[in-house]
């Protein structure tokens, strides 16, 4: 017998966990954290709905805490199998899940030292520890490379072009019914025609496909969104602003240095000093030069001139608390990029505790905002935002930039699922806000006269 669960990303964006079962043998595809709503981020704290020591393996699309950042949890709590993951990936999420634990533990600690938890004392939902335990568990599989994990379960690895390393999975399942089927995992999808990193890659054929819906009900709007980053860039500068740019730390941050770049060559913005405030963006950014199986041929060739495609003419990096606090201490315009994304922690925080009640500020958010999160009610209007158990009043200026999502629009993933040679059993759509997701239904529906289904949490699917 052969099934599929479905314990995250479930009408909402976080959380992605997709169990696919075969004659006893449990592979898990992704292990996020939930993140935003707290009704959600209390799942993370909750037991597991399913014994982590019965899992065999987990396979991850790419290297995103909300795909990556419950492992050292679920290796805690007795997962002892592989996690298989391209090599990039691999590299990342060792970078990020121990970035990620101390997160947790140094706003733990700020929390207990201020007293704005309610718990008492407030802890981290794992460690450093726990975290370098799961990175021990990381196995490296190629690009395109079969791993067979039993006679009944094999999969590979196809780009996704969302971010480096980033992955469909492409599962071979033995059936009840004694046919193998193949179920297609999308995590993430990527963009196309986007710098540094290649396209998503086509996929002919599957009988089972789960893909993200993030955008289902929107498409990306249609504007050079270089011309309107310069824009901001100048305006604010020119009333002495300072620009920041909640960014996660992978992905997000390369592609804005990159086109930062871009701007300043072609003299289209005034030369400011460009920080980026993450220790885990520093080193993920040197990844993205390395990693050249993932270049797209624009990259390639900037590499091969001995260009630094990302770096910026006045471009820091600021790794230490202290030079993070130096950074905020800037009085002349600068321009910071600092994880979380959604702002929803790190050090992004107090930049934004310092740099919100100032007018003559910016604050640009470049990624999907998750419901419940500081950056979702910021763009929302809210006029005051509480940060480490104090109001903050909102008079910079909030922008977005949607253009910059490295998730695929609705129109693209269309254009994803057209590929496919023939119509496959069942589509699961994951990874997205319920109005995203039933849009998302709608248009596959009309467009090909699929099967589509929105599963809920825990709920299971034979195969």
């Amino acid at each position: 017998m052969a099934y599929i669960q479905f314990l995250g990303a479930t009408r909402t964006v976080t959380g992605s966990k997709h169990m696919i079962e075969a004659d006893g043998y449990r592979v898990m595809v992704d292990c996020g954290l939930f993140q935003g709503l707290k009704e959600l981020r209390l799942r993370n704290w909750d037991p597991f709905p399913i014994t982590p020591a019965s899992i065999n393996a987990v396979i991850l699309t790419h290297a995103h805490i909300d795909h990556t950042g419950y492992l050292p949890k679920l290796v805690r709590d007795g997962f002892d199998g592989p996690v298989y993951a391209t090599p990039a990936t691999v590299e990342l999420a060792r970078i990020m899940l121990p970035d990620s634990a101390r997160l947790q533990e140094e706003d733990a600690a700020y929390a207990n030292k201020s007293g704005s938890s309610k718990h008492k004392p407030a802890l981290p939902l794992y460690n450093e520890k726990d975290a370098n335990a799961a990175c021990k568990r990381m196995r490296s599989v190629a690009y395109h490379q079969r791993m067979e994990l039993t006679k009944k379960l094999a999969f590979e690895f196809v780009t996704a072009g969302h971010i480096l390393g980033s992955s469909f999975v492409k599962l071979e399942v033995a059936c009840s019914d004694g046919q193998r089927k193949t179920v297609v995992l999308t995590g993430d999808i990527g963009r196309y025609n986007e710098p540094i990193i290649n396209d998503p890659e086509t996929v002919a054929e599957a009988d089972y496909i789960v893909i993200e819906s993030t955008y289902g009900n929107r498409e990306h709007p249609d504007y050079d969104v270089k011309a309107r980053l310069a824009e901001i860039i100048s305006t604010t500068a020119d009333r002495g602003g300072h620009i920041l740019i909640p960014a996660f730390a992978v992905g997000r941050t390369q592609q804005l240095v990159y086109l930062i770049r871009e701007l300043e060559e072609e003299n289209r913005i005034p030369i400011l000093p460009v920080y980026v405030d993450s220790p885990m963006a520093s080193s993920a950014t040197k990844l993205y030069l390395r990693h050249k199986e993932d270049h797209d041929l624009e990259m390639q060739d900037l590499m091969d001139d001995r260009r630094n495609p990302l770096s910026t003419r006045r471009f820091n990096l600021a790794r230490s608390v202290a030079e993070s606090k130096n950074v905020t201490a800037q009085e002349d315009s600068t321009i910071v990029i600092s994880a979380s994304g959604m702002a929803t922690g790190g050090r992004i925080m107090h930049h934004l505790r310092r740099r919100l009640p100032d007018e003559r500020n910016t604050v640009i958010f470049v990624g999907f905002q998750s419901e419940g999160t500081r950056g979702r009610r910021l763009l929302d209007g809210e006029k005051e935002i509480r940060i480490f158990g104090e109001m903050v009043p909102v008079h910079a200026r909030i922008e977005t930039l949607q253009n910059l999502s490295a998730h695929a629009d609705s129109r693209e993933m269309l254009r994803w699922l057209g590929e496919f040679k023939r119509a496959p059993e069942k589509v699961f759509l994951v990874h997205g806000e319920v109005a995203a997701a039933e849009a998302m239904r709608e248009k596959i529906v009309e467009k090909f006269g699929w099967t589509v289904e929105i599963p809920d949490y825990l709920q299971k699917f034979e195969l």
